[in-house]
């Protein structure tokens, strides 16, 4: 006889998860040149998700995190999950499922190639296989896992998507009843991640009323216009009026921050000189998560949502080294002429802002290149270890904002 579904790994030592993370990820196959999948020669493995990208980057940003999903019992459940172990993640509630297959997806990666199905320079496209999928088969059945109940209960965050409730009528049962049970309990945040073809055959009316019982809610400006017909996060906050906080991302431009009195705290986006656009509204979700956890001004989660999204634009995978605490430090403290006069690119960053080696401001333009300490631009980089991240402060629970309320 086939085993049951058996628990993924047995959490690693280390401080307890501070945020969870709960949704589908899958095996990624990456191409090793832009062009239309047809002229691709070879691919390379890797793994992507909304809810595990989330995870993966607040583990960067210091943030001790744990991802609870389902994965096949198969070489890419496998791969994924010692992936996001590396990351620092904490994998020890994900469930094995012997009968159903770990996602899949492949992407693909526009150029200049010249061919007529080529999706052109700093496009992509994913192509997904998850009908049937282990995620697929996430249910309330998750909440009698002690694996997961001791996380979540220990959790001062849960992170939540929209994508989860397209999978399949189980996982929405799982949303209804994660924003039903965990109260009082963590803050939770919910991002749109509005994916089209997958309510190609489901009802979106399920959406707002699960957005709209988050703490935190998330919008793309794009997403939050082809759901719900408006991106003016004046209107978008008065269509969720529960949430804490909504954070509208309008791209490369701006990010909102509304709250229910009505203070609204608008920051720009960073110059960034894109490679790939894939992961960036998730590793915008982390930074200004982890800022949330840190206890930042809004100004300051925003900044590091814009500083997160941006190292991810500028790398070719869904994750990307982020600068050392240092780096991030100046560019959180800077002043708007500084912030605006920052860009950020494949080889690092260049900012004014960005402190000199003694820990003065001189004048002129400073850097970060990836792997390197900040420095004068044109002087020669010497090696020197990234510090450790800052430890998370974790914020109140749910049932402190309930007496504010």
């Amino acid at each position: 006889m086939p085993r049951q579904d058996a628990p993924g790994p047995t959490r690693r030592p280390g401080p307890p998860p501070t945020a969870v993370c709960v949704g589908e990820s899958m095996a990624a196959l990456l191409p090793d040149r832009p062009g239309p999948l047809e002229a691709v020669e070879n691919f390379r493995l890797s793994v992507g998700g909304a809810e595990s990208n989330v995870a993966g980057a607040l583990a960067a940003l210091g943030v001790p995190t744990a991802w609870i999903s389902r994965v096949g019992d198969d070489g890419f459940g496998r791969r994924l999950l010692a992936e996001l172990a590396d990351r620092g993640v904490d994998v020890s509630a994900v469930t094995v499922d012997p009968h159903r297959p770990t996602g899949l997806y492949f992407k693909e990666v526009g150029g200049d190639t010249g061919h007529r199905h080529d999706l052109g320079p700093g496009r992509s496209r994913l192509h997904y296989h998850r009908r049937g999928s282990a995620a697929a088969a996430l249910s309330p059945a998750l909440l009698t896992d002690p694996a997961a109940v001791a996380l979540l209960a220990g959790a001062r965050l849960l992170h939540l998507s929209g994508i989860t409730a397209a999978l399949s009528d189980d996982c929405l049962a799982l949303l209804r009843a994660l924003l039903a049970d965990c109260r009082p309990g963590p803050l939770v945040s919910f991002d749109l991640n509005w994916r089209p073809a997958l309510w190609r055959d489901r009802d979106p009316a399920v959406l707002p009323p699960l957005l709209d019982a988050a703490d935190l809610l998330l919008l793309g400006a794009d997403e939050a216009q082809a759901a719900f017909g408006t991106d003016e996060p004046t209107a978008l906050r008065r269509r969720f009026p529960s949430p804490a906080t909504v954070v509208v991302k309008d791209g490369a431009r701006v990010a909102t921050a509304l709250e229910r009195d009505g203070t609204a705290v608008a920051e720009p986006a960073l110059a960034v000189e894109v490679v790939e656009a894939t992961g960036a509204g998730d590793a915008f979700a982390a930074g200004y998560l982890a800022g949330t956890i840190r206890r930042l001004d809004q100004r300051g989660r925003l900044r590091l949502g814009h500083l997160s999204a941006a190292c991810a634009l500028t790398a070719p995978d869904d994750q990307t080294e982020l600068p050392p605490e240092p780096v991030v430090a100046a560019l959180l403290d800077a002043s708007p002429a500084d912030w605006a006069a920052t860009r950020v690119s494949a080889e690092g960053i260049t900012s004014p802002a960005l402190p000199a080696d003694d820990g003065s401001r001189a004048r002129g333009e400073r850097s970060w290149t990836r792997g390197t300490r900040a420095r004068t631009r044109g002087e020669q980089p010497r090696a020197q270890a990234d510090p450790p991240p800052p430890q998370a402060d974790p914020t109140g629970t749910r049932a402190d904002r309930a007496r504010a309320r």
